[in-house]
């Protein structure tokens, strides 16, 4: 088997990974993997914003509070503080590599960052390029980083198992297994840190925002590791994706609600305010369920956002992304109102971190979706998502910096241990889209908005048998490994949903239809299989 040495592997090509990646590349050579093309990442398909406290009516302490109270009693405090506190330096980081943030003038007559607002936000705080800001951020890193001789991005690598050697009393990942698809041979990645950046796992459900590419690899990566998961009943459901027959599940950002738009029904008739006081800026799991309480009320598949009353030039400068893809399915929505429902969209909990993404095995780190660091508690407050990425990103590289840098010792370079793959599991290429189909849309029926005990029995002891199938050979393919990673991770949302006795942010459960003070504390899973 090829062995290629590199100081520092990063998986995933989004802004956690490449905040990373930037922030080592005076220390050693980085190697970037991704599994598909560099601009493939969940952050690329960010459409709101980053949020951070940089107007003048604003500040830390209103931004720590609000994503304190989206998190329904489940953030971690220290490491929202955190997140607030050194936010505001990683935009600027970003202003400086280049991006291109909206501005307006200001009252002295300066140039400042325009700043919108979202559910669940106090104050205008959110930074934002029009409504492609994630493609934005990502275009000013992979520039940066073409311009970083240190840093290559390896395309078409698949990350399939983390190699992790017991050395004394700790564990210590020394590299990563990957499959390079183009050629189906199999490459192990020796490195002195290893930072997971996969993001997260919207294939898992039937209908998402998420690109093709989050299948959930990271998280079921570290669970075969050994890496405690946490939290992962807590996926947040978008409330408002364009519903159509002609497209696939489109993102309708939260800012046009900012501007005013307004939820109602085909007659006009608007709900929010029967659900909250907040109305269209409640939190999204107050108006993704009222979005699901009023269509189970009317019986319909879709309700519909109404931005007709806003400024037609406003709408076509501000969103010039949703009116286009809306105006291609014959959607005006400068006279039409937008048929939208909710689609699963960002994966609150995921691999454990400490408060420098370093995870309890020695020299693995994880930042981004994929991780896990207490910031966003039982429901990510928006446009927190971007920011934590960033944050926590940096944060990574500079612990990998102080404790991680020292290259490995002979022991742990040794790869006498890891065996040549056998590539035996030809697999059922159809019968692996099945289980995934299957997979995919018993998520959405028993582990969506609303779940009931009943349903999640039915979906884990469904998931458990497919798990079974799969066997222990390793794949020869990445549709294999991703088939496995998102029956695996499917599993994991369940376990940790029955685990939960309430409902609490995003986990609402017939069963338990009340936040309980006793239920206030992380899910924590462990592999003792691993």
């Amino acid at each position: 088997m090829k062995v290629l040495d590199t100081d520092y592997l990063v998986i995933g090509s989004g802004l956690a990974g490449l905040t990373y990646a930037l922030r080592l590349a005076p220390h050693g050579h980085v190697t970037v993997l991704t599994k598909r093309s560099r601009t493939d990442a969940n952050s690329s398909w960010a459409q709101g914003g980053i949020a951070g406290a940089l107007g003048e009516d604003d500040s830390l302490e209103l931004h720590l509070q609000d994503t304190l109270v989206a998190g329904a009693g489940l953030c971690h405090p220290d490491a929202v503080e955190i997140l607030v506190c050194e936010g505001p330096e990683r935009i600027r980081d970003l202003i400086r590599l280049g991006a291109h943030f909206n501005t307006e003038i200001g009252p002295s007559g300066e140039e400042v960052l325009s700043l919108g607002r979202e559910g669940g936000h106090s104050r205008n705080r959110i930074v934002h390029t029009a409504d492609y800001t994630g493609w934005e951020c990502e275009r000013t890193l992979l520039e940066a980083v073409r311009n970083a001789p240190s840093v290559e991005i390896l395309e078409h690598y698949f990350a399939c198992e983390l190699l992790v050697r017991s050395i004394g009393h700790a564990n210590v990942c020394v590299g990563v297994l990957a499959l390079e698809e183009q050629t189906g041979d199999y490459v192990a990645f020796r490195t002195r840190a290893t930072l997971l950046a996969t993001g997260g796992c919207g294939q898992v459900y039937e209908h998402t925002t998420n690109p093709s590419v989050a299948t959930g690899d990271g998280v079921a990566m570290a669970w075969r590791a050994g890496v405690p998961i946490a939290n992962m009943e807590f996926i947040q459901f978008h409330p408002t994706t364009l519903y159509h027959p002609k497209a696939r599940a489109f993102l309708i950002t939260e800012a046009l609600r900012g501007e005013g738009g307004r939820l109602c029904h085909k007659d006009g008739e608007t709900f929010m305010e029967r659900y909250h006081p907040l109305k269209e800026l409640a939190p999204r799991d107050v108006v993704a369920r009222a979005i699901v309480s009023e269509m189970q009320r009317r019986e319909v598949d879709c309700v519909y956002l109404d931005a007709t009353h806003i400024p037609e030039e406003k709408l076509k400068h501000h969103f010039p992304t949703i009116y286009a893809r809306c105006l291609e399915v014959g959607i005006d929505i400068t006279r039409d109102l937008i048929p939208i429902a909710p689609a699963q969209h960002y994966q609150c909990g995921g691999v454990v971190t400490d408060l420098y993404g370093a995870t309890p095995i020695a020299r693995l780190y994880a930042a981004g979706e994929v991780a896990c660091t207490g910031v966003h508690g039982a429901n990510r407050l928006a446009s927190n998502s971007l920011l934590e990425a960033m944050v926590f990103g940096y944060r990574a590289a500079e612990h990998t910096l102080r404790c991680a840098s020292v290259p490995l010792s002979e022991e742990e370079r040794s790869f006498r241990w890891l065996a040549e793959p056998a590539k035996v599991s030809t697999g059922d290429a159809e019968a692996d889209k099945e289980v995934v189909r299957q997979c995919k849309r018993l998520m959405q029926r028993n582990v969506g908005i609303v779940r009931t005990t009943v349903g999640l029995l039915q979906a884990r002891e469904a998931l458990a048998a497919a798990l079974e199938r799969f066997g222990a050979d390793r794949p020869s393919t990445v549709e294999q490994w991703e088939a496995r990673n998102v029956v695996q991770v499917g599993w994991l949302i369940v376990e940790s949903a029955l685990r939960r006795h309430e409902s609490r942010g995003l986990h609402y459960v017939l069963d338990y239809p009340e936040p309980v003070e006793s239920e206030r504390h992380d899910t924590v899973l462990i592999n003792k299989m691993s």
